[in-house]
């Protein structure tokens, strides 16, 4: 299945035409993101975490300590939702009604379930330290035995997901356009700086290529 199907639960309902449900669109925002969201309700509460993720085929993956509270309940299998968002520039209107943001996100549900085995932890783990920059899992030293074991790690199969995305300038009243007014974008994009070693870093240990020229 390349596209996901539309349903109650992922439909973009809000300036529809801005929705879009193939895996290619909606996965594109997910792998560059280097942070999302989930939300998930425990008890009647409603909670939203911020966490790193990562995605392999139709499946993300969430880690953290044993005793996180958002992975102990996503284990016992409850829902979730994800949500990824790039912002790529802030829409200056000539009324403040029609400002905006051209950005891309996307929101996938699923439900969690535990990965207890080590050849899989590791998959993950390596999944995960290369979403962050190509090249460091073999670059780094690997987790132990006892990191491993105190790590939780959290498989969530994506039954369903959406991408919203929007593009373009502002779009003003028809009669606003002749007002004497600044109007435009301000791109937006995410800036990554020089590398700073650490102080008790070595000054034979170089910097490493996937480094010198990191992007997303």
């Amino acid at each position: 299945m390349s596209e996901f199907p539309q349903s109650d639960r992922n439909k973009v309902r809000r300036l529809p035409q801005r929705g879009h449900y193939d895996k290619d669109t909606v996965y594109a925002i997910v792998d560059e993101a280097l942070i999302c969201h989930a939300g998930f309700v425990v008890d009647g509460q409603p909670f939203v975490i911020p966490t790193i993720h990562v995605r392999i085929g139709d499946t993300i993956y969430l880690h953290g300590a044993v005793a996180n509270r958002m992975l102990s309940h996503l284990k016992a299998g409850n829902d979730v939702c994800l949500t990824m968002t790039l912002i790529d520039g802030i829409v200056f209107a000539r009324s403040v009604f029609h400002h905006s943001m051209n950005y891309r996100s996307a929101v996938l549900f699923g439900k969690g379930r535990v990965i207890e085995g080590y050849d899989e932890k590791w998959k993950v783990f390596e999944a995960l330290t290369e979403h962050i920059a190509k090249g460091r899992w073999n670059d780094a030293r690997k987790p132990t035995e006892q990191e491993t074991n105190i790590t939780t790690i959290i498989a969530i199969d994506i039954e369903s997901a959406s991408a919203k995305i929007r593009i373009g300038p502002a779009k003003d009243d028809e009669e606003d356009y002749a007002l004497p007014m600044w109007a435009g974008v301000m791109p937006v994009s995410m800036k990554f700086g020089e590398p700073k070693r650490d102080e008790r870093l070595p000054e034979t240990v170089s910097l490493p290529a996937y480094l010198k020229e990191y992007r997303r």
